[in-house]
């Protein structure tokens, strides 16, 4: 029997609903590629931070970014079969991946051992790589003690044909403290792997460190590209620059009832009401990415007021405390937004659980229904290129 693949759909007027403003993208995207010294890459990793890859791809395209960054070669292929054709730099991939999607689908690919090196060039076609070098975080990118030896011997696969190093990338630890001493040395041990690459022969097109938090607060980091993917959507992890949040989260109540003082709620009856108030039911949990820990002091904003979440969320639902101002059932709640009504944003929902804004809007759940709004003067979002 063949089981039918969920096809995606609008929500209802009565359905959480995750709506995605284009139009702030847009205008986070303009801002971005204006701080930047050189080009813009639009990473829209992780579905875009959970909102939307090819959405937010058409829209940084349209509006300053000249390319796109992902991780996995799965993510780069899925923006090509959405129909964009501006490049892609695909980074983080095992060993065995097969590296003949990256030549079947045009991606470029970041090389950070002599052991991907070696897959790479192994590969049918010739492929674009992007040699990674660790700036100092210990993670991703080739050790120091191995960098001349994979510059070596990229250059000799690219003598014979094999690939075609067109960049050089890093990756900065401490750029959300911009006056850090870490980020001194890894714009050092950067500039130290450029060195080595050019005196190996490799003279890549593309050199790129900053990622969002750099490319707002140090030249010194951008080169001739900055790498930008929590900027898009609105997050500065710098603190620095004031940008536009472009998601909003909302749900209907579900139940309103009365309950009299000293009523428990919830798991564990953890809260105990001190008085009579209303309670509402909002159908959002820990699986829609509410975060469990953040029920003390989180905050939902209904018929204009922040009102307390009580007890706490569970995996598919949360109680709120309306107090004396009863709403009714199927009245909608605005859990986060840009904060322009005074709903919470993003970053307070991070505070409350002791996170980063990064991890509440990448950790919406795909069974709430994703709708986009783009203003009239937005250009068109078909187009794979910049216009």
């Amino acid at each position: 029997m063949t089981i039918p693949l969920p096809v995606a759909r609008a929500a209802g007027p009565a359905e959480p609903r995750l709506s995605v403003d284009l139009a702030a993208i847009a205008r986070n995207t303009r801002r971005l590629a204006e701080r930047a010294s050189g080009e813009l890459m639009a990473v829209v990793k992780a579905d875009g931070f959970g909102h939307g890859a090819a959405d937010v791809a058409r829209t940084a395209l349209a509006h300053g970014a000249t390319g796109l960054g992902v991780t996995s070669l799965a993510e780069a292929v899925s923006l090509r079969d959405a129909g964009l054709v501006a490049p892609v730099l695909s980074w983080l991939n095992p060993v065995g991946a097969d590296f003949g999607l990256a030549a079947a689908y045009d991606v470029e690919v970041a090389v950070p051992s002599p052991a991907h090196l070696a897959a790479v060039a192994g590969a049918p076609g010739r492929i674009r790589v992007h040699l990674h070098v660790d700036a100092g975080m210990a993670r991703d990118g080739a050790e120091p003690a191995e960098w001349p030896a994979l510059c070596r011997a990229a250059r000799r696969a690219e003598l014979r044909g094999l690939v075609e190093v067109v960049g050089l990338m890093g990756h900065l630890g401490c750029a959300d403290r911009p006056d850090d001493h870490c980020n001194a040395l890894g714009r050092a041990r950067f500039a130290w792997a450029l060195d080595v690459a050019r005196t190996s022969g490799l003279r890549p097109r593309h050199r790129h460190l900053a990622a969002t938090a750099a490319t707002l607060t140090d030249p010194r980091a951008h080169h001739t590209m900055s790498r930008v993917g929590a900027g898009l959507v609105g997050i500065d992890p710098s603190g620095t620059t004031d940008l536009e949040s472009a998601m909003t989260l909302t749900a209907p109540l579900v139940q309103v009832r009365r309950v009299p003082a000293g009523t428990v709620v919830g798991y564990g009856h953890e809260h105990r009401t001190t008085r009579a108030t209303h309670l509402g039911l909002v159908p959002l949990g820990y699986a829609d990415g509410l975060p469990r820990v953040a029920a003390t002091g989180a905050t939902v904003l209904v018929r204009g007021a922040r009102r307390p979440v009580l007890g706490q969320i569970s995996m598919d639902q949360v109680v709120v405390d309306l107090g004396d101002r009863a709403a009714d059932p199927g009245e909608q709640v605005t859990v986060f937004g840009p904060g322009r009504d005074g709903e919470p944003t993003v970053a307070e929902w991070a505070r409350w659980s002791g996170t980063i804004p990064h991890e509440i809007v990448t950790g919406v759940g795909a069974r709430v229904p994703r709708t986009r709004v783009a203003a009239p003067y937005l250009r068109s979002l078909d187009a794979g290129t910049p216009a």
